[in-house]
C-alpha cells in the first residue's frame, strides 16, 4: 500500500491532483468555522447537549456536515440542498417525458440542461433548508437566530449567507471533480464526517472506567461494519448478454458475450436521507404539541417526541422500526426507478444484444426487472440493518450515548462508498501508468 502512494506521488499530475484535493478539504473545514451573523451561540449549545428530537436531527446534520453546525457556519447545510434537488430531478424524470427524453437521448447536452435545472432547483431548496432549519432548531423556545423573520435586514442576511455558503461548498466540490481525485461532491461529504472522528473518539474516553471496553467496542463495530458495507457494496448479479454474428464476405462482425453486472445495492445511501428527513416532520409535531396546557396529553406527546428522538426512551423502538420500513421501502422504490430510466432492454435490443432463453423487448425488461427485486430484498435489508445499528448499540450499552452513533450508520456507509470510488480513479490513473494497483 505504502508503495502505492509513493508510486502515485511521484507522478506529478497525479501528486497534483491528490494534493489539490487536500487543500479543498481543508479549506472547506475552515470556511465550516466562519458563523453566520448573529447566532445565539449559547441556545445552540443548548440544543446540541439535548435528547430531544430537534437535538437528535441537529447532532445528524452537524456529523454530515463536518462540523459546521457546532456554531451554525455558513456551510452548515452543506451540500444538501444541492443533493436534493439531483434527487428531485431523477425521481421526475422518470415521470416527465420530456426530461426522460432529454437523459436517454440527449447525451451530453441532456445532462449538462438536467445539471443546470439542478442548480436552479437547488436555489429555492437552499432557502427553504435554511428557513426550516432555523425554525425548527428554534422550536425549543430559545432563539438560535434572534429577529429571524422579524427584522427584514438580518433575515435577509442570514438566508443570503447560507445559500452563498451552500453554493460555495458545490463550487469547492466541482474544482475536486474537475482538478482533483474523485467525485467533489462525496468527497466533501466524506471529509466532514471524517473530521468528526477524532471528537466521537475523544468522547469514548470521558469516563476512565468505561473508556476501555467503549473503545474496543468502538473500533469492532467500525471493522466489522466497514467489512459488511464493502462485502455488500461490491457484490453484484451478472445477467449473461450474448449479440448476434453478422457476417459480410469472409468478414465476421459482431458476436461474443458479455453481462449486465446488477448491484446489491444500487441505491446508495439515498434510501437512508429519505428515510431520516420524514422521520424528523412527526418529531418535530410532537414536540410542539407537547406543549399543550392539559398535562395528560402534554404527557402523551412528549413520550411521543422522546420516542421519535432516537435515543434510549422505552418506547424509542416505534422510531427505529419505522426507520427499518421506510428504509426498505424507499430502498425498493428508488432502485425501481433507476432501472426504468436505464431502459436496458431497449439498449440491448437496438445493440443485437439478447439475453440468452430470454426473448427480446418487453419479455426482456420484465426479467431484468425480477432480477433486479430479487437482489434489491438483500440491498434493502442491508440498508435497514445499517439504520438501525445505532438502536442495537444504544440497546446494548456498550458504547456511550454522548457519541453520535451515526457515525457507525450513515456515516460509514458514506465514508466507505467514497472511499471506493475514490481508489478506483486512483487504479485507473495507476494502471494507464503501468503501475501495479489497489484493487486485485
Amino acid at each position: 500500500m505504502l508503495q502505492v502512494f509513493r508510486n502515485a506521488f511521484a507522478l506529478p499530475d497525479l501528486r497534483k491532483r491528490l494534493l489539490f484535493t487536500i487543500g479543498i478539504l481543508v479549506l472547506y473545514q475552515l470556511a465550516a468555522h466562519v458563523p453566520v451573523p448573529g447566532v445565539n451561540q449559547a441556545a445552540l449549545q443548548s440544543l446540541l447537549s439535548g435528547q430531544g428530537a430537534t437535538s437528535a436531527l441537529a447532532n445528524v446534520l452537524n456529523l454530515l456536515s463536518g462540523g459546521a453546525l457546532s456554531n451554525f457556519s455558513v456551510l452548515a447545510m452543506g451540500v444538501y440542498p444541492y443533493i436534493t434537488a439531483q434527487i428531485i430531478i431523477q425521481l421526475l424524470a422518470g415521470v416527465i417525458p420530456s426530461l426522460e427524453r432529454m437523459l436517454r437521448e440527449e447525451g451530453t447536452a441532456g445532462r449538462k440542461k438536467l445539471e443546470t435545472y439542478t442548480f436552479i432547483l437547488a436555489i429555492p431548496m437552499a432557502l427553504l433548508s435554511a428557513i426550516g432549519q432555523i425554525r425548527i432548531f428554534s422550536s425549543g423556545g430559545q432563539e438560535i437566530i434572534p429577529g429571524f423573520g422579524t427584522a427584514f435586514l438580518p433575515t435577509v442576511a442570514v438566508l443570503a449567507t447560507m445559500t452563498a455558503g451552500t453554493f460555495f461548498a458545490i463550487w469547492l466540490g466541482q474544482l475536486i471533480t474537475e482538478e482533483g481525485i474523485g467525485q467533489g461532491i462525496s468527497i466533501i461529504i466524506f471529509g466532514g464526517i471524517v473530521a468528526r472522528i477524532p471528537q466521537n473518539v475523544a468522547q469514548l474516553l470521558v469516563d476512565p472506567s468505561k473508556a476501555p471496553v467503549a473503545l474496543g467496542a468502538f473500533i469492532i463495530v467500525i471493522i466489522l461494519t466497514v467489512f459488511v458495507i464493502v462485502y455488500i457494496q461490491e457484490g453484484e448479479r451478472r445477467i449473461p448478454v450474448q449479440y448476434g454474428k453478422r457476417v459480410r464476405g469472409r468478414r465476421v462482425f459482431g458476436g461474443g458475450s458479455t453481462f449486465i453486472p446488477l448491484k446489491v445495492n444500487t441505491a446508495g445511501m439515498i434510501p437512508l436521507i429519505f428515510a431520516q428527513s420524514l422521520l424528523v416532520l412527526p418529531g418535530i409535531i410532537f414536540q410542539i404539541l407537547a406543549g399543550s396546557p392539559d398535562p395528560n396529553v402534554a404527557h402523551f406527546f412528549s413520550s411521543l417526541a422522546g420516542a421519535f428522538s432516537g435515543g434510549r426512551q422505552s418506547l424509542s423502538w416505534i422510531y427505529w422500526l419505522m426507520m427499518f420500513l421506510l428504509v426498505v421501502g424507499f430502498t425498493f422504490f428508488y432502485t425501481d426507478v433507476l432501472m426504468q430510466q436505464q431502459n436496458m432492454a431497449d439498449t440491448l435490443q437496438k445493440q443485437g444484444g439478447f439475453i440468452p432463453g430470454i426473448r427480446p423487448g418487453q419479455r426482456t425488461s420484465e426479467y431484468i426487472m425480477a432480477v433486479s427485486r430479487r437482489i434489491t430484498l438483500m440491498g434493502a435489508l442491508f440498508l435497514g440493518g445499517i439504520a438501525v445499528l445505532p438502536f442495537v448499540l444504544t440497546v446494548l450499552d456498550i458504547i456511550p450515548n454522548a457519541v453520535n452513533l451515526s457515525i457507525l450508520s450513515t456515516g460509514m456507509l458514506i465514508v466507505v462508498g467514497v472511499v471506493l470510488d475514490t481508489i478506483r480513479q486512483l487504479e485507473a490513473q495507476l494502471t494507464m501508468r503501468h503501475y501495479e494497483g489497489f484493487l486485485k
